[in-house]
């Protein structure tokens, strides 16, 4: 699985939109989607979204945690942890890079958003890191990736199990070698 895989799930998520035209309800493979009144909340697939914010059909809301406030508390609470925290959305990373692409004038303190979602991951990612420094110089076997998203477990893959492959070949050598 690589991130263009990851972003396909994540564009199935739903969010709430504000159309700016009148249609009945809308038989997708994956659900019901609708009906569609101007003023009146739905929520869509990100994608459906996202080809009607383009075509300028209704206002993208933001997801609840999307939310400053939220935000920089768990970016704290991340920060106070030593363990992962779980995150309020598995595809938060992708969510808020579609939305701050494609619709950053709905989206309320878009910047600010964008630093704290980036903190965030930096701060997963120095753990992850820190995390996979121990995994290997204690020789460990398995690993638990609690709380992890898809994007962070793809970011990781290749050198894991690259570093997982030389040290099962340095310790068949060095077993072999006795």
């Amino acid at each position: 699985m690589d991130v263009s895989d990851v972003e396909f799930q994540a564009v199935e998520e739903l969010i709430s939109v504000v159309p700016n035209f009148s249609h009945d309800k809308l038989y997708l493979i994956s659900g019901e989607i609708g009906p569609f009144n101007p003023g009146l909340p739905v929520n869509v697939p990100l994608w459906m979204a996202m080809n009607l914010k383009q075509r300028r059909k209704c206002r993208i809301q933001a997801p609840e945690w999307m939310d400053i406030e939220k935000l920089e508390q768990h970016k704290q609470e991340e920060k106070d942890s030593a363990v992962f925290q779980a995150m309020p959305n598995p595809h938060y990373m992708e969510i808020t890079k579609i939305l701050l692409i494609h619709a950053a004038d709905d989206i309320p303190n878009a910047d600010e958003v964008h630093t704290l979602v980036k903190d965030v991951w930096d701060l997963r990612a120095a753990k992850l890191r820190h995390s996979i420094d121990t995994f290997v110089a204690e020789q460990q076997t398995h690993a638990s990736l609690d709380n992890l998203s898809l994007m962070e477990i793809n970011t990781i893959r290749p050198f894991l199990t690259q570093a997982l492959d030389h040290m099962h070949t340095l310790l068949a050598n060095t077993q072999g070698g006795h």
